[in-house]
C-alpha cells in the first residue's frame, strides 16, 4: 500500500456526446479548456469573466456566475474558480449528482486529474504522479515529446 493517500488510476475515458463543464474563466480554467481542446470541440465555460483566448477556442461560453443548474447533463466538470470555498461546494454538488469532478489545485477534492499529455494524431501520451509532483510529469513528458521529435521514438 502507498503512503500516499490518493490513488488515481490512469485511465483513458470516452467523452464522446458527453457534456463537459469548466467552471471559471481564469488562467488555469484556459489552460484546461486548450488541453481538453485537443479531444472534443463540445464543452461549456461559466464563468463571469474569460481570459483573453478563450473566444477562439470552440467551446460555448456562459458569460454569467456559477448556478447548480449549469450541471444539469454533466458527465465531467472542472472546477477552476480560484474560490476555495465555491469549489468546495461545487465538488459538493457534482459528488450528489454523481458528476466526475477535477478541482484544480486540490488533489484531495478530485475525483480524476489530468496528466501531462503529449497527442500526436491518435496516439495519447499521457505521464502522472499521482497529484504528487506535477512539474516532474511535465518534464518526463517534454522528454518523450522530444524523443518523438527527434523520431528515436516513433509514435506514427
Amino acid at each position: 500500500m502507498s503512503k500516499h493517500p490518493l490513488q488515481f488510476l490512469p485511465i483513458s475515458i470516452n467523452i464522446t456526446n458527453k457534456k463537459i463543464v469548466i467552471i471559471g474563466g481564469g488562467k488555469v480554467a484556459f489552460h484546461k479548456a486548450t488541453i481538453l481542446n485537443r479531444f472534443t470541440s463540445e464543452a461549456t465555460i461559466v464563468a463571469p469573466e474569460f481570459y483573453p483566448g478563450f473566444e477562439k477556442l470552440p467551446f460555448q461560453l456562459l458569460p454569467k456566475e456559477y448556478e447548480a443548474g449549469d450541471l444539469n447533463g454533466a458527465f465531467l466538470v472542472y472546477i477552476c474558480t480560484g474560490n476555495e470555498v465555491l469549489n468546495a461546494e461545487i465538488k459538493t454538488e457534482c459528488s450528489v449528482r454523481g458528476i466526475l469532478a477535477s478541482v484544480c489545485d486540490n488533489p484531495l477534492l478530485c475525483d480524476f486529474i489530468s496528466p501531462a499529455i503529449h497527442k500526436e494524431e491518435n496516439m495519447t501520451i499521457a505521464v502522472s504522479s499521482n497529484a504528487q509532483n506535477v512539474r516532474q510529469a511535465i518534464d518526463v513528458r517534454n522528454q518523450l515529446q522530444a524523443l518523438a521529435a527527434s523520431q528515436l521514438l516513433k509514435i506514427k
